[in-house]
């Protein structure tokens, strides 16, 4: 689809925690865009073979259907819960973003037992090695609460990765489960989760542009105790919704991977500015922080303008319009600024992240990838498509950055 470019609108809260970019001052939509319809919860990541790899989810891909939630079957008159799920995976094949071949593998089959969700998150290939990272979501798919419907309202635990040596063909099981996950974080009984939901930080093909040749991730989460009684706690810590961001690093191989001996932790700065890091899980820290009003993150390298950008979303109440602001930084440790605010940017849009295999040769535009209005109407909300293309499955809109005057 083509539409009228356009700059959206920033239009922060009043007591947003960002300084303003020093630079940008805003995204302009081209106005050029695609929606595949397949399934949502794609995270592109570009190998060296020149192809993108990514999870998918929820939905049809190419006839290749998926679920990652539990199933409801009757049996003997009995309402029955199969907590057995299934995560996709597909290749991404061309350079052209508005004509890419999908091509969707054989899904993986997970448990969620304590939990009833068991979705992607965190996707890299590296060297030609697959890491494909899964986290838990419930107990319910979806929970009433007085005037509104909340969609997955808690989460779970990053249980761990799955590692393919072939490209997907092929996987070899995480060694961890939504009991014994990775890092010991548990959801249940409204314990708070801090790494529920990390994704990789995009460091372009095979992770060219990595520092110091560590897999970096971001996660959002929170350290507040919730209880699904109060609407105000347990929405900041749901799938799409959270109130602190995290930064994790290891170096990527099968043994390290699912080793958490091996992870080092962001802890905060030090008296100079300089950034910590520990392989103590108890001293982490949050790299940022803004209560109930952070969300599903990812970070993206831009090497032409040597800058990272962060794009999360502020999912709200989990079904209704949802917010994206974009940061950038020239470290990943910060400062992180503000290049725009999006309210109800979709107006539904969420798992937000822009694939490094987009980005023009001078850094100014990129391509913003993201699924789109999954629950239009579930609480008599209007939810429109905004910017125009804007669907369930995967969205990828041209957008260029606004340089202040």
């Amino acid at each position: 689809m083509s539409f009228k470019g356009f700059i959206w609108k920033s239009d922060p809260p009043a007591n947003i925690p960002f300084a303003k970019s020093d630079i940008w001052e805003g995204l302009r939509f081209t106005g050029e865009s695609r929606h595949y319809a397949v399934g949502d919860t794609f995270y592109p990541s570009w190998a060296s073979d020149g192809k993108m790899y990514s999870p998918f989810t929820d939905g049809v891909t190419e006839g290749v259907a998926c679920n990652s939630q539990y199933i409801l079957r009757r049996e003997n008159g009995k309402l029955i819960a199969e907590l057995t799920t299934t995560t996709g995976q597909a290749i991404l094949e061309g350079d052209n973003p508005l004509d890419l071949k999908i091509i969707p593998l054989e899904n993986q089959y997970a448990d969620t037992y304590p939990y009833t969700g068991r979705y992607p998150c965190g996707s890299l290939v590296h060297n030609g090695i697959w890491y494909y990272g899964t986290y838990c979501l419930g107990l319910y798919g979806s929970t009433r609460f007085g005037d509104y419907v909340y969609n997955w309202p808690h989460l779970g635990p990053f249980v761990g990765f799955r590692v393919s040596r072939d490209f997907g063909k092929t996987w070899e099981e995480c060694p961890h489960t939504p009991e014994r996950s990775i890092f010991n974080e548990t959801g249940l009984g409204g314990w708070p989760v801090k790494i529920g939901s990390p994704h990789f930080v995009d460091f372009g093909q095979n992770m060219q542009y990595s520092p110091d040749g560590k897999a970096y991730l971001v996660a959002h989460g929170s350290d507040l105790k919730f209880y699904p009684v109060a609407i105000e706690d347990f929405a900041h810590n749901s799938w799409i919704t959270g109130d602190q961001i995290y930064l994790i690093r290891v170096t990527p191989s099968p043994e390290t991977v699912n080793d958490p001996s091996a992870y080092e932790f962001y802890a905060g700065k030090d008296e100079k500015g300089n950034a910590v890091w520990t392989n103590d899980f108890a001293r982490i820290e949050p790299l940022l922080e803004w209560k109930n009003n952070m969300g599903c993150v990812t970070v993206t390298y831009n090497p032409a303008l040597k800058r990272y950008f962060m794009a999360v979303t502020d999912g709200r109440t989990t079904v209704s319009k949802m917010n994206t602001y974009i940061l950038e930084s020239e470290s990943l440790t910060g400062e992180w600024k503000l290049v725009t605010y999006m309210k109800d940017f979709g107006e539904q849009a969420y798992f937000v992240n822009f694939p490094s295999k987009f980005i023009s040769s001078d850094g100014s535009k990129m391509w913003i990838c993201y699924s789109g209005n999954f629950a239009k109407g579930w609480n008599g909300e209007v939810i429109n498509a905004n910017p125009p293309d804007s669907a369930y499955g995967m969205v990828l809109q041209e957008v260029e950055l606004c340089k202040k005057n």
